[in-house]
């Protein structure tokens, strides 16, 4: 598994990258929401990935934000029908939070306004995430505004759901983290390392 990748950027599309590292340029398929944050090229870039193996082919997506990649995670691994390219088509055609509140709120008709994703699938995206996943409950707050605390907790049970785990085990390792630890500040990031040794 390939967690992230550094290197200088060579090309940049709004679709794909290339980018440099130890002497070989791979190239990663990105979403318009990466493509607005890239460097200029030439400059060093560091993209998290997802690699997905298939018959016909090696394939490497990259992402600026930890929630771009676990949204991606979710969509290719909890909804039946959703592939790479329409998982990027999604971050491309919302941001994260706007995916969010769209799942939560049910919202089908926004969902269905994404280019390449028609209404049978943005309703079985709002299903499947809610009813399957699980994660509505973690997104709620997410989609109602809360503090930058409660959403880094958020992000945390989302990237752990995205691993695998069942919305109420992540929900309680974090939370016995932070009652336990007594952490003045976190990240989501150290959230989540903390809650795997827990869980593991």
């Amino acid at each position: 598994m390939i967690s992230f990748l550094e290197g200088e950027l060579v090309e940049a599309l709004p679709t794909q990258v290339v980018i440099s590292a130890q002497g070989v340029g791979y190239l990663v398929h990105i979403p318009l929401s990466s493509y607005d944050h890239l460097p200029a090229i030439g400059q060093r870039l560091r993209l998290l990935t997802h690699f997905i193996v298939r018959e016909d082919a090696h394939l490497l997506f990259g992402f600026v934000t930890v929630a771009e990649r676990d949204l991606f995670r979710l969509l290719v691994q909890h909804v039946s029908g959703v592939g790479p390219k329409l998982a990027l088509a999604v971050l491309s055609g919302m941001s994260v939070g706007q995916f969010k509140a769209a799942v939560v709120n049910a919202d089908v008709n926004a969902l269905s306004r994404i280019s390449g994703l028609g209404k049978k699938t943005a309703e079985r995206i709002v299903l499947e995430l809610k009813d399957k996943v699980g994660v509505a409950a973690a997104w709620q707050l997410a989609a109602s505004g809360q503090d930058e605390q409660q959403a880094k907790i958020n992000d945390a049970v989302l990237a752990l759901l995205s691993l695998g785990f069942k919305q109420v085990e992540a929900q309680r390792a974090v939370r016995e983290i932070l009652s336990s630890e007594k952490l003045e500040s976190f990240n989501p990031e150290e959230l989540v390392r903390r809650a795997l040794k827990r869980l593991a």
